[in-house]
């Protein structure tokens, strides 16, 4: 009766005033409305509430278009659910708190996974640091599989891993209906990639501006994505004005740059200056200065995990807080230090 007295008595609007924000200890405070006041976190809301600061997963899970990233800002009404009608609803049964993350990566990809680097790639030793300093941390371990094509599909869309790394975002405005967008989660970006035409030395090929490209042949590996060339002020695979090969590797493409099959590679940065220097190539492939988009890499994680948003706030808030130390910038600088010297 005392619950459903005070959960009554918030529905009717008094949800800042001290009769609604009683001692947890005494009864939960839930299924209510909450307007933020400055200073307020997921974590003090969720003692205030609930007196459980762990509690903040239910908060963060019910009142993501509420928030700003995971932050609260003041001002901003957020519902407070309780948290033994969430438990009821969405959790499997008797599920361990503190369960390890099966994180899956691949090898090969430097410098961002490769377990013969540093921290074993700088996305790796990134994540790895932003889930050392995320709120509530938890054991993981990291699998390696380097079948790239199973790992959305059907390794983490099927949750045998709870997260995975690194996945460039599709335009999910876009195409909302694109299976990535429909089935993962994407944190925030982790860094971004300029994508490069590379074409061979001395070619005539150039490209300031997206004209430029119509009519061409690109060269892009089998697997990576490709809706930076149909996003919506292009659509050129759609219109057929230009065409696309893909063959499995990106030495293929650049042997088909010299032989002539095909105009530009069109692929990252680092994948191209990597793959250059690997296959003997460097001063016979140039990079075109203008990057053809500017994507950016990813965790994913699955939306029918259970855990899936509490996983996405602990990256999330940890690579915010790695920013704010300066270790974020301090790790990428280290590693990019490294992949150009070896480059050398």
């Amino acid at each position: 009766m005392r619950d459903w007295i005070t959960r009554t008595f918030c529905r009717l609007g008094a949800v800042a005033t001290l009769s609604c924000l009683a001692p947890a200890a005494a009864f939960a405070i839930c299924d209510v409305d909450y307007v933020a006041q400055p200073g307020d976190t997921l974590f003090s809301i969720a003692e205030t509430h609930y007196g459980d600061r762990d509690r903040w997963t239910l908060l963060y899970a019910h009142n993501q278009s509420r928030l700003s990233g995971a932050a609260v800002l003041p001002g901003r009404r957020l519902f407070i659910p309780c948290a033994q009608e969430v438990a009821e609803a969405d959790a499997p049964a008797a599920p361990p708190e503190q369960v390890e993350l099966k994180l899956l990566t691949g090898d090969g990809y430097a410098p961002f996974t490769d377990r013969n680097l540093p921290g074993q790639g700088m996305v790796t030793e990134l994540v790895n640091a932003a889930l050392d300093v995320t709120p509530a941390p938890v054991s993981r371990s990291i699998t390696w599989e380097d079948d790239w094509s199973r790992h959305l599909f059907p390794l983490l869309d099927s949750k045998e891993f709870d997260m995975g790394f690194p996945w460039v975002k599709p335009d999910c405005e876009v195409e909302p209906q694109d299976p990535a967008c429909t089935n993962f989660h994407f944190s925030d970006p982790v860094m971004s990639l300029p994508i490069m035409l590379f074409v061979r030395a001395g070619s005539e090929m150039r490209h300031d501006s997206d004209a430029d490209v119509l009519g061409k042949t690109l060269c892009r590996p089998a697997g990576l994505f490709i809706h930076d060339l149909n996003r919506s002020d292009r659509r050129w695979l759609e219109r057929g004005v230009v065409t696309l090969v893909r063959p499995q590797t990106a030495e293929d493409c650049f042997r088909m740059v010299l032989a002539g099959q095909v105009d530009a590679v069109a692929v990252d940065l680092f994948l191209g200056a990597s793959t250059l220097v690997g296959a003997g190539l460097r001063d016979s492939v140039v990079p075109l200065e203008t990057p053809l988009s500017e994507e950016s890499l990813h965790v994913v994680i699955s939306k029918h995990h259970w855990r899936g948003t509490t996983h996405l706030y602990r990256v999330n808030a940890g690579l915010e807080a790695l920013r704010r130390s300066g270790r974020f910038e301090e790790i990428m600088s280290r590693h990019l230090e490294l992949f150009w010297a070896q480059l050398q």
